[in-house]
């Protein structure tokens, strides 16, 4: 059991970077062209969201059962589990290009955590 949930939780989290990087160039490239979020960018980033929950639930399960190599690892998912909603609806109350530049940024910055986060260990 310990075995597969740890196979799923590495593969989601190769899958949330890919996932992280492509909204990432989706939006900033709808950024740089002065435009607003798209519904189909907002929804992805919705499901981006719901998949880092996914991950942390895993993870949390996984937890109870073994220790991760080092507790920065926890640290970067709880990070990017607060942050990716709280970007989503603060940026969303100011200006479209605020929204656009905050959810592209938002993004990157959770790729890069996520990446941090695998190389930490499990």
């Amino acid at each position: 059991m310990i075995d597969v949930l740890a196979l799923l939780h590495q593969r989601l989290a190769f899958a949330l970077i890919l996932f992280a990087a492509v909204l990432g160039v989706w939006g900033t490239v709808g950024f740089l062209r002065a435009r607003r979020v798209s519904p189909g960018f907002r929804s992805s980033y919705l499901l981006m969201i719901g998949l880092t929950g996914l991950q942390g639930a895993i993870g949390l399960i996984l937890i109870t059962m073994t220790q991760p190599k080092e507790l920065l690892h926890v640290v970067y998912g709880g990070f990017a589990f607060l942050f990716l909603p709280g970007v989503y609806f603060w940026a969303g109350r100011g200006t479209k290009a605020r929204e656009a530049a905050f959810m592209a940024a938002a993004c990157w910055i959770v790729a890069i955590a996520f990446g941090r986060g695998i190389l930490t260990g499990a």
